[in-house]
This record gives C-alpha cells, sequence and structure tokens, in this order.
C-alpha cells in the first residue's frame, strides 16, 4: 500500500513540480554566483537572474508534474500543467500587488512601476505558463514510472502511529530541522540586506545549500 496514490494526489503533483522548479533555480543562481558570473556589485543583477530562472525552470516544473500525474495514472495533463504554473506565482502576485497597492497609496517612491508590472506579467503568461505546458506535454508522453510492485486493490488498515509520526509533530520538525541548518547563514544575509552591505560568500552559502537538501532528504526518510 506504499505505492497507492495518496488522496489529493493532484495538489501532490502540483507541490513537486513546484519544488522542482524551485530547487534547479537555487541551484544554477548557486553555481553562477560561486563561478564568479555574479557580482554582489551589480545591483539587482542576483535577483534578475533569479527571475529568469524561475520562469525558464517552468519546462521542469510541467515535466516532473506530468511525471508524477501520470504515474498516478491521471489523465488531465493539461489540468494539472495549468495548476502548476499559476497556483504559486498567483499567490505570491496577489501578495505582491496589495503590499505594491498600498506603498502607492503612501505615494512612496519604492513603489514598483507599471511598466516593471506589466515586464514581470508578461514573462508569467508569455513564456513561463507555455514552457510549463511544454514540460506537461513531454513528460506525460514518456512512459509511466512503474512501482517495483502491485498495490492490492482493497486498501489495508493503517495500524496505529507512534506519537512522534503525529502528523502537527511531523509538520512542526520536518520544519525546525531544515531551518536551523540554514539559520546562521540566513541571518548573515537578511544583515546584509538591512544595512545596505555586499554578500560575497557565495561559497559558503553554497555550501549550507547542500547541508540543508541532505537535512531535507534525511527528514523525509525519518518521517515517512
Amino acid at each position: 500500500d506504499v505505492f497507492r496514490p495518496p488522496n489529493n494526489s493532484d495538489l501532490l503533483c502540483v507541490y513537486v513540480g513546484t519544488g522542482v522548479q524551485f530547487f534547479g533555480m537555487i541551484l544554477v543562481t548557486m553555481l553562477f554566483a560561486v563561478l564568479g558570473f555574479l557580482s554582489p556589485s551589480n545591483r539587482g543583477g542576483l535577483m534578475t537572474v533569479m527571475l529568469l530562472l524561475w520562469v525558464f525552470m517552468g519546462l521542469l516544473a510541467g515535466y516532473a508534474s506530468a511525471r508524477l500525474y501520470k504515474m498516478f495514472k491521471g489523465s488531465e495533463w493539461k489540468k494539472i500543467s495549468l495548476r502548476t504554473a499559476v497556483m504559486f506565482p498567483a499567490s505570491v502576485s496577489a501578495i505582491f500587488f496589495v503590499l505594491n497597492g498600498l506603498i502607492w497609496g503612501q505615494k512612496s517612491s519604492g513603489a514598483v512601476p507599471f511598466g516593471t508590472m506589466f515586464a514581470l506579467i508578461f514573462l508569467w503568461f508569455g513564456i513561463s505558463v507555455p514552457l510549463v505546458f511544454v514540460g506537461g506535454y513531454v513528460g506525460f508522453r514518456k512512459p509511466a514510472i512503474e512501482n517495483p510492485v502491485k498495490t492490492n486493490k482493497i486498501p489495508r488498515q493503517i495500524p496505529e502511529q507512534a506519537w512522534y509520526m503525529n502528523p502537527a509533530f511531523s509538520v512542526l520538525i520536518g520544519g525546525i530541522l531544515p531551518f536551523g541548518a540554514v539559520f546562521i547563514e540566513l541571518f548573515f544575509i537578511l544583515t546584509s540586506i538591512w544595512l545596505n552591505q555586499f554578500y560575497y560568500i557565495f561559497g559558503f552559502l553554497f555550501l549550507v545549500f547542500v547541508i540543508l537538501v541532505i537535512t531535507c532528504a534525511e527528514i523525509t526518510v525519518v518521517l515517512c
């Protein structure tokens, strides 16, 4: 029963695709920074690269979502691709537009110009969304991932779990440990941002990123 599709498997596919998109964006950005292609003295360069990588990594997001969706015996790959392309960016955009509207209301110079907002919307709907659909189409045409064993037609009763397998405890531990692995470096990054300083230690940041990935993988194994 381990390989039985879970409840809300569609949502899981969307989350996995978004996670792949995040991972690809962060990994490539880290590599560019470590190799010296991104200079901290270039204001806005890092954010521009991350934004463009997020847009182009939509191809991998759609591919991963469609592959997992087909493994769960799904057939509506277009619906999954659309949700992958829209769900997370729409949530972030809603918060961004509300905050930017409040800044506009205060007539602050820190508000994002209309032209920049239009460019962001174009990158989202003009490039990212089509790439997600292309990735979803390619991923769904691939053969479905086969499970090593067949699942029973009748679900087995799940035995009573130990106290540490309680969802609330698992969510708490699953969030605290990865955050603890990156807390110190995150503190230095935010301090550099707020004090208008440069952050140069990309090599150490990449090492912390590797530690974070290993920590997340180990927590996944332990809590599953």
